[in-house]
């Protein structure tokens, strides 16, 4: 798994503008942009679907294993994992200090969109379609 960088994590949680678009089907296209919340837990990106494990978004996240963001002025790669256990309660902390005035706030800390977490990291490979296929299936681009 490769580490983000402190400033651009920083950057990143810092901001309210994360687009989440993991791919499609195809391992090649992008989905549309969703605006979603995000936090930063032990240098960790997190984010969770106000939707729970019924958003599109998170459905297609856990089925590609990767796609792009932009935040904060600046588009990435990215690959997407399920999180569950107590780490969650970190999350949770995350989200009330940073949308704490939110009147949304109840439902990204409830059992709904708890459930469906999900650690961002940036993506070393490159190489499309093929990149993404490798990431979904565990495979190696030797």
């Amino acid at each position: 798994m490769t580490a983000w960088p402190p400033e651009a994590l920083h950057r990143i949680a810092a901001s309210d503008d994360l687009h989440i678009a993991p791919f499609r089907e195809d391992g090649a296209t992008l989905g549309t942009p969703t605006w979603i919340w995000s936090v930063a837990v032990d240098g960790d990106l997190y984010v969770r679907a106000y939707n729970g494990r019924n958003s599109r978004w998170y459905h297609a996240a856990l089925s590609q294993r990767a796609g792009r963001i932009t935040a904060a002025g600046s588009t990435r790669d990215v690959t997407f994992e399920p999180c569950e256990g107590p780490l969650n309660d970190r999350v949770d902390e995350a989200y009330r200090a940073k949308y704490g005035s939110s009147p949304y706030l109840q439902a990204m800390i409830g059992a709904r969109a708890r459930a469906a977490t999900i650690r961002i990291t940036p993506r070393t490979c490159e190489s499309g379609r093929r990149g993404a296929a490798m990431l979904r299936t565990g495979g190696s681009q030797s």
